[in-house]
């Protein structure tokens, strides 16, 4: 089967591969993708054991890297692929970035911004959750499993 390189299930696939290298690391395995005109323009995976850093969240990692490239802090005409659904810290800071579209694979029942009842994303952001979300699902369960052992 051939995959359209510039379809969101590309990229999602992309952050998929960005999730692997987190668990090949052993960080919690999440990754994200930043587009902007179809192009990636930056890639972020979990960090937070090997920085001693909470902040170290692959969507913090691809938004810094992302505003690098384009040279300024709005995010307003790119995409964030992400492999699990954005905690509170993350969306704010997608808030900031102005982000206009997040599309995310697995729901965080735990953790996820869309527990909260209040408004944390920008207005302007487009948000879709589900792709790819048993992919996602089971890197996530196949890391914890392996860490319960």
């Amino acid at each position: 089967m051939k995959i359209n390189i510039k379809s969101d299930k590309y990229f999602m696939l992309k952050a998929l591969e960005e999730a692997q290298k987190a668990f090949d690391v052993e960080e919690v395995p999440v990754g994200a993708i930043i587009t902007c005109e179809n192009q990636i323009i930056a890639r972020g995976h979990n960090y937070v054991q090997h920085l001693n850093d909470v902040t170290a969240h692959a969507e913090m990692q691809a938004f810094t890297s992302a505003a690098d490239y384009i040279g300024g802090k709005y995010l307003n005409e790119c995409t964030l692929y992400v492999t699990l659904e954005p905690c509170i810290m993350c969306a704010g800071a997608s808030f900031w970035t102005q982000i206009s579209r997040i599309v995310i694979g697995a729901r965080d029942l735990k953790n996820g911004f869309s527990l909260q009842e209040s408004r944390i994303l920008h207005p302007k952001t487009k948000i879709e959750f589900g792709l790819l979300e048993e992919d996602s699902k089971k890197l996530l369960q196949d890391f914890f499993k392996s860490k319960r052992k």
